[in-house]
C-alpha cells in the first residue's frame, strides 16, 4: 500500500478520492470495494478488491491476512444492536429507543451522553486491538424507527460518536452508511459514504428481492449527487439481488458504475461473492465423491484423475464426501461449477437428499458435470431436471454407433456398442438442445446416449470415462477431460495462475529423500551412498537442491550408531553448500501416515511395519515432524539455515493432523502425487494435480515421481530413472502441466547404473533453457495457486497473489496478446504452446490485452531468474529492473535494438543471434546470479 504523503491535505474532502486512488493503486480506475458478512471468508476471491468490509464477529482472520493489497474494514452498527453481540447485555434498557422487528435488533438512543464512550470502548477498541484501522459505520438513520425522537439530538449524538472515535483512535478511517444530514458537521473525518438500494433492494418484511420504486431512486440519486458535489466524497452504492441471478447482479453493478458511484451488488445477507467495480472470477469447483468407494480421498477417482485437468485450467477443487452431507448452497460468485464422480450408488440414506440437492443446483443455474454414474436411480423430479426421458425405452436388437463427439476417444476408443452399459434417452425437448457425446441407435432407430453436453452442464457415463487395461493398474482416458469439463461447466477462458513457469522459462527443482543414507555404494572402497551423492552430484551440479535426513538412520541414538559420526559429518558438509536447502524426511520414516486409512499392503497385512523399526519407539506425529527438525537444526544444519521443508515418507498420505503439525512447526511440505507418464504408460491419468487439502491444510505434491517407480520399486533395471526424461518431455508438450522436478532417494547413488541414470537426468535438465528454483520456492507457488485472485477489471484483468510467490499467468490465445506497455506490473511475456506466459513484476498486477502484440516499450521475453524489481519511466525510454537467481544470469529482451542495455555500471553486448537477419529479440548472459539492469532508449 502506498503511503499518502499529504496526510493533512487528505483530511480535506477535496483530496478524499485522490488519496483513496493513490492508496489503493486503482490502475486508472475506481477502487474496488466489497462487503462480506458471512462466516466463511473466501480469502482468495476477495483478495482482488482494494477495500473489504467484513463482520469481525464472523471470522477469526486478522486484517493483515489480506493486506497490503486489500484494506480490511470492520462492520460496526452504531444505532442498532443485536442480541448476538458480546456487548449487548451491558446496554442499559433505558438506552433502547425502538425495536427493528425485520432484523430483530434494538435501536440505541444516540442522545445518551454515555453512548459515544461505550461505543468506542466496547465496540471499536477490541477491534482496534485486533488490527482493524478502518470501520464501516452502519445503521446511522435507524433512530427514525422510533415513534418519537428528537432529530437534532440524535444527529448530534452521531456526531459525538464520530468525534470520539477520532479522538480515541488517531488515524482511524471511517465509511458512513447514509447519515447524509450529519456530513457537513464531520468534515475531514469520513472518507466515503455508502447508501443501499438504488436500483434493487431486499424487502425484509416481505422476504423478497424487488426493484426500487422510481421515486425512491430519484430521491436517493439526488442525495448522492449532492454528496459528490458538496462534500467531494466517493460514494458506494450497495444493491441487493438474488445470489444466483448473476446476469442481473452484473447489469445492476454496471448501472451503478455508469452513474458515477462505486458499486457493490450482493445478496441480502451479504454472505456471497457479489459484483462491484470488478468481478472476481470464481476459481473453485465443488467435487462430490462417495467415500465408500476408496480408502480415502487420496485414492478416489475424483482426486486421482479429475483434479489435474481442473488445476491446469486454473481451478481449485473443494471435495465433499456425500456420506457426510452436502452444503446448503453453492455460491455462484465463488464456485464455477459442481462435478460428481461416482462408480455406483451412494448410500441409500443419501440418495433422496442428493436428488433434491442436484435439482436445486440446476434450478439455480450452477453448471453441473456428472462422470461415471449418477450415484442413484434418478427419480421423476430429477429426471425432468436432467432432461431425460421419463419413460426410458429398452434398446431393441443390436446397437449401432451413430454419433461420436471429437472429445471422445482421447487415449482409448469407447467400447463397442454391444458393451455400452450405461445409456440414457433424452427427453424430446432436450434432444434438440443437447450435444450427444456418444449416440447409439437400436433397430427401431431409437436414440440412446452415453453422455451429452446439456443446457444444465453435461454427463459422461461409464464405460466412456476411463478404460482399465486388463491385468494392470493402468488406465486410459476415453473422454478428453479438458474438453468435457470446459464445455460441461462452461468454464470461461481466464488468465491461469501457473506453477510451471516463471519469466518465460520452465521451472527446474531437485529434492532428495534421505532413504539409503547409510547404504554402502557399489564402488571401490564401498563408500557410503551419501558420500557419493555429495561428491558426484551436489558438488558437481551447482543448482538449487533440497536434501532431507531421516533422523533414525543418521543420529547417534538411531539404527546405525557406528556409522553415525561419518554420516553426520557428510550431512553437515552437504548443508554447508550454499545451493543445498535443508529438509527433514521424518524421524522413523513412517510407511503409513494415517493409521485410520488402511490401503494396499496395509489392508492385506495387518502386521505390516508402519515405519522403520526403532527399538522402544511408538510412532508419534510430533516426534516425526518437530522432533526430527529439531535434531537436524541442532546437530547438522548451519545456524542460519534451519530446516525449511518436511518431505513426506512411505505412502505420502499424511492425515490432516500430520499436516496441521507441519504447519504449526512452520514447515513447508512436499511429496506424493506420483506423476509418472512415460512412453511405456502414455496417459494423462498418470499426471496428478498440484496437491491435496485436508481440513484446510495443503499437502503439495512432488511435480514428478521418484526413481522408485521407474526401477520397479528398486528391483531393476537400476538405470530406469533415465525414463524421467520422458516424463519431463511429456508434461511439457502439448501442454506444460509440470515443471522439471528431479526427485530421488540417496540410494540412487549406491549403484553405478543408477548413478549414471541420475547424471543423465541432471545433464538433460542443465542442457534445457530452464529456470532453477529452490523446492521451497516451488511449494510457495503451489500454495499461492490455491488462494490467487483473478478478476475482470474494466478492459483488463486484476491479478493478486496471496504470498507473492507465483509470478506467472498463462494467457489463453482467445484472450488476445499481452500489452506490457499499457498494463501495470507486467514485465513481459513469451509465447507458449497454450497461449502466452505473462511475467508479473510483483504480487499485484493489472493485465491489458489486445488482438495483436504492440511493441511500444521494451519488455522482458525470458529470464532464468526472478524479477525483484521492474520500473518503467519516461514513457518507456528508461527501464530499470533487477534479476535475482541461483545460477549465472541469462535473459532476453524485446524492443531494445536501438537501446543501450547496462548491468552493474557497464554496457552489455547482446549475443550473436542464431538466425539471420537479427530478430527483435536480444539475448544476454552474465557470469553472476544477480544484477541491476538498465535499458536506456532514444526518443522514438
Amino acid at each position: 500500500m502506498l503511503a499518502c504523503p499529504f496526510s493533512q491535505l487528505c483530511q480535506r474532502l477535496v483530496w478524499g478520492l485522490l488519496c483513496l486512488l493513490l492508496a489503493w493503486g486503482a490502475q486508472g480506475a475506481t477502487p474496488a470495494v466489497a462487503l462480506y458478512y458471512g462466516h466463511d471468508l473466501p480469502l482468495g476471491e476477495f483478495r482482488a478488491f482494494d477495500l473489504l468490509v467484513i463482520d469481525p464477529d464472523h471470522t477469526t482472520h486478522q486484517p493483515a491476512t489480506l493486506q497490503p493489497a486489500t484494506q480490511v474494514y470492520a462492520y460496526v452498527s452504531v444505532t442498532e444492536v443485536q442480541a448476538s453481540r458480546a456487548y449487548y447485555p451491558d446496554i442499559a434498557a433505558d438506552w433502547k429507543l425502538a425495536r427493528n422487528q425485520d432484523w430483530q435488533s434494538d435501536v440505541v438512543d444516540q442522545s445518551v451522553a454515555a453512548w459515544p464512550d461505550f461505543f468506542a470502548s466496547r465496540v471499536v477498541a477490541p477491534l482496534w486491538e485486533r488490527g482493524f484501522r478502518g470501520f464501516f459505520l452502519d445503521t446511522l438513520d435507524s433512530y427514525r424507527l422510533a415513534e418519537k425522537f428528537d432529530e437534532q439530538a440524535q444527529q448530534q449524538g452521531l456526531v459525538r460518536v464520530i468525534e470520539t472515535l477520532h479522538q480515541r483512535f488517531p488515524g482511524i478511517r471511517l465509511i458512513l452508511n447514509r447519515g447524509f444530514d450529519i456530513l457537513p458537521r464531520v468534515r475531514g473525518k469520513v472518507e466515503m459514504v455508502a447508501a443501499e438500494s438504488l436500483y434493487r433492494r431486499w424487502n425484509a418484511k416481505a422476504q423478497r428481492y424487488e426493484q426500487v420504486p422510481e421515486a425512491d431512486r430519484q430521491w436517493l440519486l439526488g442525495q448522492l449527487r449532492s454528496i459528490q458535489q458538496r462534500d467531494g466524497l466517493p460514494v458506494l452504492v450497495i444493491d441487493y439481488v438474488a445470489p444466483h441471478d448473476r446476469a442481473l447482479t452484473r447489469s445492476t453493478a454496471a448501472k451503478i458504475a455508469q452513474d458515477g458511484f462505486l458499486p457493490w451488488v450482493t445478496d441480502a445477507q451479504l454472505s456471497t461473492m457479489g459484483i462491484g467495480s470488478i468481478e472476481a472470477v470464481p476459481r473453485r469447483v465443488l467435487v462430490l465423491y462417495n467415500g465408500d468407494e476408496s480408502p480415502a480421498l487420496n485414492y478416489a477417482n475424483a482426486h486421482r484423475f479429475l483434479q489435474m485437468p481442473l488445476n491446469h485450467m486454473g481451478y481449485v477443487t473443494d471435495y465433499v464426501d456425500v456420506r457426510a452431507g452436502l452444503p446448503d448452497r453453492v455460491a455462484p460468485g465463488r464456485y464455477a461449477g459442481v462435478v460428481s464422480w461416482f462408480s455406483g450408488y451412494v448410500p441409500a440414506v443419501r440418495r433422496t437428499h442428493l436428488s433434491r440437492w442436484l435439482q436445486a443446483r440446476i434450478r439455480e443455474g450452477m453448471p453441473l458435470a456428472v462422470l461415471g454414474d449418477w450415484g442413484l436411480e434418478p427419480d421423476r423430479a430429477l429426471t425432468r431436471s436432467l432432461g431425460l426421458a421419463i419413460d426410458k425405452a429398452e434398446p431393441q436388437g443390436a446397437l449401432r454407433q451413430t454419433q461420436l463427439a471429437s472429445m471422445m476417444g482421447l487415449e482409448n476408443p469407447p467400447p463397442p456398442p454391444g458393451r455400452q452399459t450405461s445409456l440414457e434417452q433424452l427427453a424430446p425437448d432436450m434432444a434438440h438442445r443437447a450435444q450427444a457425446l456418444i449416440e447409439l441407435r437400436d433397430t427401431r432407430d431409437h436414440a440412446f446416449v452415453g453422455g451429452a453436453i446439456t443446457p444444465w452442464g453435461g454427463f459422461i457415463l461409464d464405460p466412456n470415462v476411463l478404460y482399465e487395461i486388463p491385468g494392470t493398474d493402468d488406465t486410459r482416458w476415453v473422454v478428453d477431460p479438458f474438453a468435457f469439463l470446459q464445455q460441461a461447466l462452461r468454464l470461461p477462458a481466464i488468465p491461469v495462475p501457473d506453477t510451471t513457469t516463471e519469466n518465460g522459462r520452465r521451472l527446474l527443482l531437485a529434492h532428495v529423500d534421505g532413504d539409503g543414507f547409510p547404504s554402502l555404494a557399489e564402488f571401490p572402497g564401498s563408500p557410503l551412498a551419501a558420500q557419493v551423492l555429495l561428491k558426484e552430484v551436489f558438488e558437481k551440479y551447482r543448482i538449487p537442491q533440497t536434501m532431507s535426513i531421516i533422523e533414525a538412520e543418521v543420529a547417534p541414538e538411531g539404527l546405525h550408531p557406528d556409522l553415525s559420526p561419518r554420516m553426520e559429518e557428510i550431512a553437515r558438509k552437504m548443508f554447508r553448500l550454499p545451493h543445498i536447502e535443508v529438509a527433514s524426511h521424518s524421524y522413523s520414516h513412517p510407511f503409513l501416515w494415517d493409521t485410520n486409512v488402511r490401503h494396499g499392503l496395509f489392508q492385506e497385512d495387518a502386521e505390516a511395519a508402519l515405519s522403520l523399526e526403532v527399538p522402544g519407539y511408538t510412532m508419534d506425529l510430533e516426534r516425526e515432524i518437530m522432533g526430527s527438525s529439531r535434531y537436524i537444526n541442532e546437530r547438522l544444519a548451519p545456524k542460519d539455515k534451519p530446516v525449511r521443508i518436511l518431505q513426506w515418507t512411505g505412502d505420502t498420505a499424511p492425515s490432516a493432523q500430520a499436516l496441521e503439525i507441519s504447519y504449526r512447526a512452520g514447515l513447508l511440505n512436499i511429496n506424493g502425487g506420483d506423476t509418472s507418464i512415460s512412453r511405456a504408460n502414455p496417459t494423462l491419468t498418470a499426471v496428478k494435480g498440484l496437491g491435496i487439502r485436508k481440513h484446510g491444510f495443503l499437502q503439495v505434491y512432488a511435480p514428478i515421481t521418484n526413481e522408485n517407480l521407474y526401477t520397479n520399486l528398486w528391483t531393476g533395471p537400476f538405470y530406469g530413472f533415465e525414463r524421467a526424461i520422458e516424463t519431463f518431455e511429456m508434461t511439457d508438450s502439448p501442454r506444460r502441466i509440470k515443471p522439471v522436478g528431479i526427485y530421488y532417494h540417496v540410494y540412487s547413488t549406491s549403484k553405478p547404473a543408477a548413478l549414471k541414470a541420475l547424471k543423465k537426468v541432471y545433464d538433460w535438465a542443465l542442457a534445457q533453457p530452464l529456470h532453477p528454483v529452490r523446492t521451497s520456492e516451488f511449494i510457495a507457488k503451489v500454495q499461492d495457486f490455491y488462494d490467487y485472485a483473478v478478476a475482470r477489471d474494466g478492459t483488463g484483468w486484476r491479478l493478486r497473489s496471496s504470498n507473492g510467490a507465483l509470478r506467472t499467468v498463462r494467457l489463453p490465445a482467445i484472450l488476445g496478446q499481452p500489452q506490457p506497455a499499457t498494463s501495470q506490473a507486467v514485465a513481459g511475456w513469451r509465447q507458449g504452446g497454450e497461449g502466452s506466459y505473462v511475467h508479473l513484476a510483483g504480487p499485484a498486477a493489472w493485465l491489458q490485452t489486445d488482438e495483436q502484440p504492440q511493441v511500444t516499450t521494451p519488455y522482458l521475453l525470458e529470464a532464468n531468474a526472478r524479477l525483484a524489481d521492474w520500473q518503467v519511466q519516461d514513457a518507456g525510454r528508461r527501464v530499470q529492473f533487477e534479476l535475482r537467481g541461483h545460477v549465472p544470469l541469462e535473459f532476453a529482451l524485446v524492443g531494445t535494438q536501438t537501446c543501450q542495455v547496462r548491468a552493474d555500471q557497464r554496457t552489455l553486448t547482446a549475443l550473436r543471434p542464431a538466425v539471420q537477419p537479427p530478430s527483435a529479440v536480444q539475448q544476454f548472459k552474465l557470469p553472476h546470479a544477480a544484477a541491476q539492469i538498465q535499458i536506456l532508449c532514444p526518443e522514438r
